[in-house]
């Protein structure tokens, strides 16, 4: 079985599944029919499934001339028909991994792309699993569920963990040009799953002893900027009680050619993976009774930051003698990311929220998400940003630092303006520029 699949994948006639059409599983999708594979992309939104099928892109980090070209050529089509998993040869799944109310891992999309497979699974066919996690989850729950079938782990079948590494709207490293880390259950599962995406990417992959490690390199990757960014969020802080700008501070501090890594202060975390990653890896600590306690405080910094902005903000109003309610409170950027459109967990919606709550009058514009809708709260944005509009506001608040924003209308025509991203920061008249 190993070798027949080997030789499929070297001669490009095996057939690639990815579950879950999202921002890792598009792009992959792509990746590997551009490589001539032929891949069926599965998702249980039936919109998703048709614009795929039609050529019509909607994740930014995808090209929109590629993914026409393959869907075009046959390579690639999507279906909600899970039966049609029979006929891969291997299966990712890239679906959600969020937190539940409890802030506790919340599995079930894995669960159920895992569970959809087992019908479907035959001798020869490598699963992995692409969505970030907590260390064990490829062997303590996809590996009993896919066992139901009767077929045998490593022997029967193959399974591998191998993290997604999306960074939206990175210039530079795209799917293609980024190193892969892949762990198998056992020696055959890591080899084969390695040798698949040396054939779709561009990057180096690099095999580590066992899914857990992969998973557990996957949670570092993200905690590790979780800690620095709670680091740096605190000392933003302390440093407006002491009147020193945290900006310039981390600017001398990285002139230090070793020893120090620039990470910057903002209104807080978004993102898929970022502030919740370390959520899943502190509450697989506490069944080894081990507390993250350096990790646990960078969330509570974290999660905290949108209110801290929210009392900035009544503070620079009540320098102006005005009161948060009532006030009309302009937000510039909900995306959790500059020039992309994706606003998942985003700090800015989180601080709109606060703003509502405390009375003020809001209102946002983002040239990258028109609207958005996040639990109960609903907003469209303004079309564009004008004089009026920025001067009708009592205080401006930059919240993502988008490049095709014409701040310097801002700096003219706002009456106040705090700066969490310090974008301003070519401005020489500082005047109305308040800085985090």
């Amino acid at each position: 079985m190993e070798n027949k699949l080997r030789q499929k994948l070297l001669s490009r006639q095996a057939c690639l599944g990815i579950i879950g059409l999202g921002y890792v599983g598009l792009p992959l999708a792509v990746e590997m029919a551009l490589e001539d594979y032929h891949v069926i992309g599965f998702d249980m939104q039936t919109d998703k499934v048709a614009r795929v099928n039609r050529g019509e892109n909607y994740i930014g980090d995808v090209e929109n001339e590629g993914l026409r070209a393959v869907v075009a050529s046959g390579k690639f089509r999507a279906t909600g028909d899970f039966a049609e998993l029979a006929s891969c040869d291997c299966v990712c799944i890239a679906v959600p991994t969020p937190l539940d109310k409890y802030q506790q891992p919340e599995l079930k999309y894995v669960r159920s792309a895992t569970e959809s497979i087992v019908p479907y699974l035959h001798e020869g066919m490598l699963v992995v699993l692409e969505s970030t996690t907590y260390p064990g989850t490829t062997e303590e729950l996809l590996k009993p569920i896919l066992e139901k079938s009767g077929l045998v782990c490593g022997k029967d079948f193959f399974l591998a963990f191998s993290p997604e590494r999306v960074d939206p709207g990175n210039p530079v490293y795209k799917m293609r040009n980024t190193p892969k880390v892949v762990g198998g259950v056992t020696k055959a599962c890591t080899e084969l799953a390695t040798l698949m995406y040396e054939k779709v990417l561009k990057a180096a992959v690099y095999p580590v002893s066992s899914p857990a490690v992969a998973e557990m390199e996957k949670i570092l990757e993200n905690t590790y900027r979780n800690v620095n960014i709670g680091l740096v969020n605190e000392l933003a802080m302390l440093c407006d009680r002491m009147g020193i700008s945290i900006w310039e501070v981390i600017d001398a501090a990285r002139t230090k050619p070793y020893g120090f890594q620039a990470f910057y202060p903002g209104p807080g975390l978004g993102g898929h993976c970022i502030p919740l990653d370390p959520a899943y890896l502190s509450w697989k600590a506490r069944e080894y009774d081990f507390h993250t306690t350096m990790i646990e405080t960078s969330m509570s910094v974290n999660d905290r930051m949108p209110e801290y902005c929210l009392q900035r903000a009544m503070r620079i109003l009540n320098k102006d003698s005005k009161a948060i309610n009532g006030s009309k409170v302009l937000v510039l950027g909900v995306a959790y990311k500059h020039d992309i459109d994706d606003y998942r967990e985003s700090p800015a919606i989180r601080l709109i929220e606060h703003l509502i709550h405390a009375g003020a009058c809001v209102s946002f514009y983002d040239p990258w998400v028109r609207s958005f809708r996040e639990e109960e709260l609903e907003m469209a944005g303004l079309t564009e940003l004008t004089k009026e509009t920025v001067a009708d506001a009592d205080l401006v608040i930059i919240t993502t630092a988008h490049t095709n924003v014409d701040y310097e209308l801002v700096q003219h025509h706002a009456k106040a303006i705090f700066d969490t991203k310090n974008a301003m920061k070519r401005f020489t008249d500082r005047e109305n520029i308040h800085l985090l």
